[in-house]
């Protein structure tokens, strides 16, 4: 398989060829995997809040509780983008833009294995958001 070096000094040509899918399909697999192994969160009935004596460490257990909450959410979404990820290395779809069809890049998908857009339209869409929510 490839390393990362071997495909940051790969020519142009060689963008997304079959060792180059591989080497993210695995990388998107291990991201999945180390997400599943960490599947801990606790039970909203393990919190110990009966038995905490004052209203400050209550709410610092409720906190914690929602703050663990919100993390499995986060993962939950990044599950998704990976399994959406992994669809695109099937279909040959991989590390081109949804919008304009144009590379990702390598060293986009490097940091970003999910990455669905060029930075230049992640951009965009990031401030066309903006632009709708402040309307």
């Amino acid at each position: 398989m490839l390393t990362e070096e071997q495909i940051l000094i790969a020519s142009e040509d060689d963008y997304m060829n079959k060792a180059q899918l591989e080497f993210f399909r695995q990388r998107l697999f291990e991201m999945r995997h180390s997400l599943t192994v960490a599947d801990e969160t606790p039970d909203i009935s393990e919190l110990d809040v009966e038995r905490a004596a004052d209203e400050s460490d209550r709410a610092t257990q409720e906190e914690q509780y929602w703050i663990q909450v919100h993390m499995k959410e986060r993962e939950a979404t990044l599950i998704r983008d990976i399994d959406k990820a992994l669809h695109r290395v099937r279909t040959g779809d991989y590390g081109f833009c949804e919008d304009t069809g144009e590379d990702i890049g390598i060293k986009r998908l490097l940091i970003r294995p999910t990455s669905r857009y060029t930075a230049e339209a992640q951009a965009r869409r990031e401030l066309q958001t903006r632009q709708y929510a402040a309307a």
